[in-house]
């Protein structure tokens, strides 16, 4: 305080101007304001973390392998003492996504995301704390009291639960009808016609819908469960004189997650009514554009043998099962996406071969050229497999068998090649049509990022056009220049974070790589948080979050052991990927070494400020008082930091 007052008088003395020193009366109780609210945030955060108790958390942690959990969504191979694999958050043709068995903790360094298996989940389900706690502690057994807790808090806690219950109620329910209720055997005889035994029917769990308005709708109230809940779970429906079943006169096919649980439904009719299938509204808990029908199950015959099926279609999915084809899954009524690339990639790996089996009608041929874009994108080697005339995947089964199905699997053409034959059957070979053949296929080209896979379709491109490679590259260089233009006039630019009260921009360069050090340094030896409180290193520095990262080790006395933890304690996002990305290293530190690293940080700060001294002479000769103002704040900065060092040096206390 003393120094600062000391700095705010010579302030006055030199610039006799009212309105500098009102600027800087405010700064020194902003900066004051700024210490107590970090501490009211830290003091906040287990309120905020969800009323979860302590040793709970940690019952939830010692029970939960990270490498457990993240191998159910991501293949992980052993690289060391970590675990690699693809990220499932971001598209990547080599793997970057890194998990620590040691430490119980992840780390992308192609997206930055980063943290602990709460974060993991949280991440990946789209969920809060609590409830990815939640969903933790249920599958390991542990109980979370939650009487503490307002009712707004329990209901926000336990809904996903609770739509999931709700779910697992309905298709309970489907099924009984299906196998046990009499009124549900016309399904069955049309299930046993497309040749789905018994067994087959209870594995996949599948049911029927009764015909009536509201079957379900009676058997929920009957059994006291919330109509509001089950509307939420899109299961039924509400109008204006109540509620009704979505699911009527429909075989019921249930959608399971990684987890087993059952996220939404699709049903199909047994005639030929429109629509021939329906399914499930988007929920809290089911999300079509990431969700594949039977994934749960045959993610791990995919690892096995490098190559999926993706049918469209229930049915389909379940005809290659029944020969033997585990290695499938089947789009929801939606379009491939990124997402689900993203989840089969992550399930089974960088050298994955996609096999889309489509029908042979237009439609077909359409849905494939629309999902080709998309594994080029997310690095997926894809190959369309589309039957001859008159035949979808089961009905091809049922007549040819598996044998001749794999056969014709095995000679599948390449994604690119498929769309060069569409495009040549499209526009001719003419000498009209040739040019329109290049220019349809010039996003697909623009898509394709590896240089060699490049120059390969543009070869094949020319081979079967007779047009010369060079002046295909031509044309591909000017469409993805003009492509890359529309989307920078479209972006929005983005500045370098900067910190305006303390005049950053001249120095901050010098000092980033050198506060990094020191962060991973207290992390990976501990021994060392003594000497860095002591000392007050961390008050010398400038960048705020890292400044954070370091204040929040220093008060927890964390370090890389049980970053796990410290990853829970953490206030943002960016201060978990800082931690996470710093601890997932194994550098090795000694105190002799930890002690010369402070000494070159101090040493350095020292030397700027002979330039920062120069800086503030310059700024009160031009009389600019808003620089001062920023320059004398950085000066306070390092004041409280020489002051701290001349302490130890003369062993005593300043007033």
């Amino acid at each position: 305080m003393l120094i600062e007052l000391v700095i705010f008088l010579s302030a006055f003395k030199r610039a006799y101007d009212i309105r500098a020193c009102g600027l800087r009366i405010f700064l020194i109780l902003k900066n004051y304001y700024r210490t107590f609210s970090a501490l009211l945030r830290w003091r906040r955060i287990p309120v905020l973390k969800g009323l979860i108790p302590d040793d709970k958390i940690s019952d939830i942690k010692n029970s939960a392998d990270i490498i457990e959990i993240i191998s159910e969504s991501v293949l992980l191979k052993k690289g060391g003492r970590n675990f690699l694999g693809l990220c499932p958050f971001h598209s990547e043709k080599t793997p970057s996504f890194t998990v620590s068995p040691d430490k119980q903790i992840f780390k992308c360094f192609g997206c930055g995301e980063g943290g602990n298996v709460f974060t993991f989940i949280m991440k990946q389900e789209g969920i809060s704390f609590p409830e990815a706690a939640r969903m933790l502690a249920n599958r390991y057994g542990i109980e979370i009291p939650t009487q503490s807790m307002t009712p707004d808090q329990k209901k926000r806690m336990t809904e996903r639960e609770d739509l999931f219950s709700i779910n697992s109620r309905a298709m309970n329910y489907f099924h009984y009808n299906l196998t046990k209720n009499a009124a549900g055997g016309k399904a069955k005889a049309y299930l046993a016609g497309r040749g789905l035994t018994e067994d087959m029917i209870n594995g996949f769990k599948l049911g029927f819908a009764l015909d009536g308005w509201d079957n379900l709708v009676n058997t929920l109230k009957h059994k006291k469960v919330s109509l509001k809940l089950a509307e939420k779970a899109g299961i039924i429906i509400e109008k204006e004189r109540g509620y009704y079943d979505r699911f009527r006169n429909r075989i019921i096919f249930p959608i399971f997650d990684a987890g087993m649980q059952v996220t939404g439904f699709g049903g199909r009719v047994l005639d030929d009514s429109l629509p021939k299938y329906l399914n499930s509204p988007e929920t809290p808990v089911y999300n079509k554009s990431r969700s594949l029908y039977g994934l749960h199950r045959s993610r791990q015959k995919c690892r096995d043998t490098g190559i999926v099926y993706i049918v469209e279609g229930y049915m389909d999915y379940l005809s290659l099962c029944r020969y033997g084809i585990d290695n499938t899954v089947a789009t929801l009524g939606t379009a491939l996406t990124p997402d689900h690339v993203r989840s089969l990639r992550g399930y089974s790996g960088e050298t994955l071969k996609a096999v889309l089996v489509y029908d042979s009608d237009e439609a077909g041929i359409k849905a494939a050229q629309r999902s080709i874009g998309v594994f080029q994108a997310g690095h997926i080697d894809d190959f369309i497999l589309v039957l001859p005339s008159g035949y979808d995947p089961d009905s091809y089964l049922v007549k040819f068998g598996q044998e001749s199905f794999l056969k014709e699997a095995a000679g599948a053409k390449s994604g690119f090649r498929f769309l060069i034959e569409s495009a040549i059957k499209k526009h001719t070979l003419s000498f009209e049509g040739k040019p329109r053949v290049i220019e349809e296929m010039l996003d697909p080209l623009s898509s394709i990022t590896d240089s060699v896979k490049r120059a390969i379709c543009i070869k094949e491109l020319s081979e079967q056009t007779g047009v010369e490679e060079r002046a295909i590259s031509e044309k591909a260089r000017q469409f993805s220049a003009s492509k890359a233009s529309g989307y920078r006039n479209q972006a929005v630019s983005h500045h370098p974070r900067t910190d305006p009260g303390r005049g950053r921009q001249a120095y901050s360069g010098r000092w980033n790589k050198m506060e990094k050090q020191i962060i991973t340094m207290m992390l990976q030896y501990p021994d060392i948080l003594k000497e860095i409180e002591t000392k007050n290193v961390l008050d010398r520095f400038e960048e705020s979050t890292m400044k954070a990262v370091g204040e929040l080790l220093i008060r927890k006395k964390s370090n890389a052991a049980d970053v796990s933890d410290l990853l829970s304690w953490a206030e943002d996002p960016e201060q978990r990927q800082i931690i996470a990305e710093l601890a997932i290293g194994e550098e090795v530190w000694d105190h002799e070494g930890c002690l010369g690293l402070i000494k070159q940080f101090l040493s350095s700060r020292r030397r700027s400020e002979t330039a920062l001294l120069s800086a503030i002479k310059k700024a009160e000769e031009n009389d600019d008082q808003e620089l001062l103002i920023k320059l004398l704040n950085e000066k306070q900065t390092q004041a409280r930091g020489l002051e701290t060092e001349n302490q130890d040096s003369a062993g005593g206390e300043s007033l």
